[in-house]
């Protein structure tokens, strides 16, 4: 599948890399030379990644990611261009500098400001609610740590959830987009048992049934 990652920080560069191994076309949107750490990225990627404009990367690609910094978003979706029929994962998380909460109340969500922005996009939130460092390896003694998704389109969600489980995560379906209210702060409290209350980085969530 091709994949368009705008945002090439530490979740776009891991999401990236790690679907690169899985046999997926990933492109990194640069806007110009790639720094050091995407240039790091594309050498250990091999050759089924690759660099172009924001523009170009979601206009050649199924799957267009956005792992920006909130701040920045609007503007990364902007200069996507047309963003209709393609899936669009919002990995965001409306942070303030910090981060000490967010800079939106929980109505709307980041998610659905994103597909407001997107127009005719197809918008699933997910990979919002662990650290990169998760991301880089979901296993987990008990079992593949949980990624809750949301989205309104039904085909879209079922591609994002084979995304994820490439990756070894537990897709877990949360419902419509509008539960991005609920997925959103619930990414507070992985940052705040991570960095604030002595968890530390290597926790992740899992749903028990029985």
């Amino acid at each position: 599948m091709k994949i368009g990652i705008i945002g090439a920080g530490n979740v776009g560069g891991t999401l990236g890399r790690r679907w690169a191994g899985k046999g997926h076309s990933v492109t990194f949107s640069s806007r110009g030379e790639p720094s050091d750490g995407l240039a790091k990225i594309l050498t250990e990627s091999g050759p089924s990644v690759r660099t172009a404009s924001v523009a170009d990367t979601a206009r050649d690609s199924a799957v267009v990611v956005f792992a920006t910094p909130w701040p920045a978003t609007q503007e990364a979706v902007n200069s996507a261009g047309d963003l209709a029929g393609k899936i669009v994962i919002d990995a965001t998380n409306p942070l303030r500098p910090g981060p000490h909460g967010f800079e939106l109340a929980a109505t709307p969500s980041a998610g659905e400001m994103v597909a407001q922005w997107a127009a005719g996009a197809h918008v699933v939130k997910a990979f919002n609610t662990v650290g990169y460092n998760i991301m880089a390896n979901p296993s987990f003694p008990g079992g593949p740590a949980a990624m809750f998704y949301c989205g309104d389109d039904a085909a879209a969600k079922k591609t994002v959830a084979g995304l994820i489980s490439d990756l070894g995560f537990d897709p877990l379906d949360a419902g419509p987009l509008s539960q991005a209210r609920v997925l959103e702060p619930f990414a507070l409290l992985w940052i705040s048992l991570a960095l604030n209350y002595g968890y530390g980085r290597e926790i992740a969530f899992r749903l028990m049934r029985r």
